[in-house]
């Protein structure tokens, strides 16, 4: 089976029959097969990588070179999943010109369509990127790299009119053009709201069941980040505690001189230690 392509994409909505859209985050080769081989339908190379594989304390940190690379790692896995990228922050705010140019250096890198944040705001940016040919994904709700004007990591739309202009802002972006859209940090309520009026998929983080997919950013899904633990994130498996146990065993084994073991070396013949005038060991 070939990669989903974007317009597969925007026909998966529930409501029509369609299988729920599963997204999952990967920003290396080890991650991108994992998550390919496990059947995910979208790989989201994020700016989440800022924080939880470069060590920031949030996205704005990212350029589009560091995006670039980190596709291209993925990119080269050739998973079965569709590649989204993020376009970082300041990457699609200057001018239209410059978005295309960033997005199609996406592109070039290996990724099959970008994703940008915001809502009526960026339908120019939407619409010249869909002009250039180039699949976009939408994300709005609590978009990270609006951060600090959104005072921190803060649910939205907890009021009827912001929910409402939600729903617009969906709409907007579904006939600038965007294939689907990902919600994030809004009521459950709302989130249904959202679905139920646009016809491109819905993929949700801390939005509830009622979305047409979900994604969950890698580090959370597998137990690799611990630091931070949203109430939307279900951990799968504890890999930071099972490698911080391999890595104590090695370190104690390489201390107690029982690693590595003669059969763990590689070993002259017994011709060559014969004319090098050395016992075996």
């Amino acid at each position: 089976m070939g990669t989903l392509s974007a317009p597969s994409i925007r026909m998966r909505k529930v409501r029509d029959g369609a299988d729920r859209l599963v997204m999952v985050t990967a920003y290396d080769a080890p991650s991108a097969r994992v998550v390919s081989e496990a059947g995910a339908d979208l790989i989201l190379v994020g700016d989440s990588l800022a924080m939880v594989v470069l060590g920031y304390d949030d996205t704005l940190q990212v350029t589009v070179k560091d995006m670039a690379h980190h596709v291209a790692a993925v990119a080269r896995t050739k998973p079965a999943a569709h590649i989204v990228a993020d376009l970082p922050w300041m990457s699609y705010h200057i001018s239209p010109s410059k978005t295309v140019q960033n997005a199609a250096r996406l592109i070039r890198a290996g990724a099959h369509s970008v994703k940008l944040e915001g809502g009526r705001k960026r339908l120019p940016m939407i619409e010249r990127i869909c002009g250039a040919e180039i699949p976009v994904m939408g994300h709005i709700g609590l978009t990270p790299q609006s951060v600090h004007a959104m005072g921190g990591f803060k649910v939205q739309a907890r009021r009827a009119e912001a929910a409402r202009r939600l729903v617009q802002a969906a709409k907007s972006l579904a006939h600038a053009g965007c294939y689907a859209v990902v919600l994030e940090g809004v009521p459950v309520q709302v989130a249904a709201m959202v679905t139920e009026a646009v016809e491109i998929p819905t993929i949700g983080i801390g939005a509830g069941p009622h979305c047409d997919g979900q994604v969950l950013v890698y580090h959370d899904l597998v137990g690799f980040e611990q630091r931070l633990s949203p109430k939307f994130v279900r951990r799968y498996a504890d890999l930071h505690t099972a490698a911080t146990e391999a890595v104590r065993r090695f370190s104690d084994d390489v201390r107690s001189g029982t690693f590595p073991t003669l059969d763990e070396s590689y070993h002259l013949s017994e011709a060559e230690l014969a004319a090098l005038g050395v016992a075996g060991i």
